[in-house]
């Protein structure tokens, strides 16, 4: 058994294709193939059920690939010990965000990252936070900026900042009129919240069961800019976090902004990384450099 071999296996894991797993690991698809027949003899056991139109790893062959990455990853772990030993800042940094964070974080720090890391190569994975979570676990993502809380005692978690979250209503709607609000005054409201799957859905339903609001029924939407889009229509209203109705996104017209008196809703953004991660001196440099989000950004923005 080589690590060569288990790199093979993981492609098909992936690519659940003989043909695109070849592509990807750059060998011929006989190759590919013979190389996991082999595999199967040596640990005597069937890796892969063979269909004409797909390929599914067995049971065993599920525990075996993902005990596989996990070996691969601690492997280049190893490379990046004595990589980062040479030179800190430089080489490979594979982030994850989440959809309702990256778009609207990523153009207010990368210039300065770009300034303080030179020759840092920082590949940006944008994904939803069980996808990132688990690209992390297995070494395909080298951190993640995600909102907490998270629950993996195997995760260093550090903080970087709070979010407010604003109420967004139509220029028609009886608030519109409104500079601020009160959390108690969304009672018996019926927001407009993201499908499953998006950590800003929980959020936004934490905020109901503080406010005594609830979710409309009937839709759900699949990105922020659709929830934007639905109130600008008048449909009705929503949670937009403050980051995501800052310069350079354009303000509709047809949409009123209203921050929370008091103590506002928000989400607490962290930087993650596993607790054994080689990178973990310079990660810290990191989410320090994520720390830095100008303050004004995290305030209301000034409407003319």
């Amino acid at each position: 058994m080589n690590l060569r071999d288990l790199k093979y296996l993981l492609a098909l894991a992936d690519h659940k294709h003989f043909g695109r797993a070849a592509a990807a690991s750059f060998v011929s698809q006989p190759t590919l193939s013979t190389q996991i027949k082999k595999l199967e003899e040596e640990l005597g056991v069937s890796l892969v059920e063979r269909a004409p139109r797909r390929v599914m790893l067995t049971p065993i062959g599920r525990d075996i690939a993902e005990r596989a990455r996990r070996v691969i990853a601690e492997v280049d772990q190893m490379a990046e010990v004595a990589r980062r030993s040479q030179d800190p800042e430089a080489g490979t940094v594979r982030l994850g965000l989440f959809p309702t964070l990256a778009p609207y974080l990523l153009p207010h720090v990368l210039p300065d990252l770009r300034q303080r890391f030179p020759r840092l190569e920082l590949l940006l994975v944008e994904e939803k936070t069980d996808q990132i979570l688990a690209r992390l676990r297995d070494g395909r993502l080298d951190a993640g900026i995600l909102a907490l809380p998270l629950h993996d005692d195997q995760l260093h978690v550090e903080p970087l900042f709070d979010e407010p979250f604003l109420l967004a209503v139509p220029r028609g709607h009886a608030m519109a009129t409104q500079d601020s609000l009160e959390l108690g005054q969304l009672d018996d409201q019926h927001l407009l919240l993201l499908e499953e799957g998006h950590c800003l859905r929980d959020q936004a339903l934490d905020v109901c069961r503080m406010s005594g609001a609830d979710e409309r029924d009937g839709f759900r939407a699949t990105s922020l800019e659709t929830l934007r889009q639905m109130v600008a229509s008048g449909v009705g209203i929503t949670l937009l976090p403050v980051l995501a109705v800052q310069p350079p996104v354009p303000l509709s017209p047809d949409i009123a902004l209203l921050p929370f008196r008091g103590q506002p809703p928000h989400r607490q953004i962290a930087m993650v990384w596993r607790k054994s991660s080689a990178m973990d001196a310079f990660l810290r440099q990191l989410a320090d450099a994520f720390r830095q989000v100008p303050a004004e950004l995290l305030q209301p923005p000034k409407v003319a």
